[in-house]
């Protein structure tokens, strides 16, 4: 399955080449993460024919372009989350990494796999059904790069140590974050695979 690009447990040589030399191995391995779950969402959507991409199948159920807005509002929002704590930890003076990372705990990995426990969007991330499917995607692909902008903005930081509460997780550090970041959009390819067999099987 396409998660299994997503474990913790990854070699160096699948770690995308443009990080080795840049930036820290944590930040290289977090962001490779994000890179992976970008082509996941990618061939989910790509296998749902594009005339059913703003179809709902059900009048529950969101629709292709409804992920890829919920997607990209939720990507943003994190994006804002780690800016705003690395700008906040420089500021008191956070120190060089120097630590191990510790990667997403299993628990939250497992119930971010988990599709059948459903968990209610909030208010503010929740898609309108206004947005055409291409602007969505554009849209996730922009707000995505702000996350990369965001944690690279803290490069070399002790970012380990620098930790905010996730509503359902609790406490999480930056690269935690990211790792979430990339177990969500998978989360959501999954939907978006069950929304195209349901579409297909009407």
């Amino acid at each position: 399955r396409c998660r299994l690009a997503l474990e913790h447990h990854r070699s160096e040589s699948h770690l995308n080449p443009e990080y080795h030399a840049v930036m820290h191995a944590h930040l290289a391995e977090v962001l490779s993460r994000l890179d992976d779950s970008r082509e996941v969402v990618n061939a989910a959507v790509f296998a749902v024919p594009e005339e059913l991409r703003r179809t709902r199948p059900a009048q529950d159920r969101w629709s292709v372009a409804e992920v890829l807005e919920h997607l990209a509002k939720v990507d943003r929002f994190f994006a804002e989350r780690i800016a705003s704590a690395i700008e906040e930890a420089r500021a008191t003076g956070v120190g060089p990494e120097q630590s191990v990372r510790d990667p997403l705990p299993q628990h939250v990995a497992a119930k971010m796999g988990d599709r059948t426990e459903r968990r209610e969007a909030r208010e503010a991330v929740m898609p309108t059904g206004a947005v055409e499917t291409n602007a969505a995607w554009a849209d996730l692909d922009r707000a995505r790069q702000e996350v990369h902008a965001a944690v690279v903005g803290g490069d070399g930081l002790a970012l380990g140590t620098i930790k905010v509460e996730h509503r359902f997780f609790g406490v999480l550090n930056i690269y935690q974050w990211v790792e979430l970041t990339a177990a969500h959009e998978v989360r959501h390819a999954d939907q978006i695979r069950e929304i195209g067999a349901a579409l297909q099987d009407r």
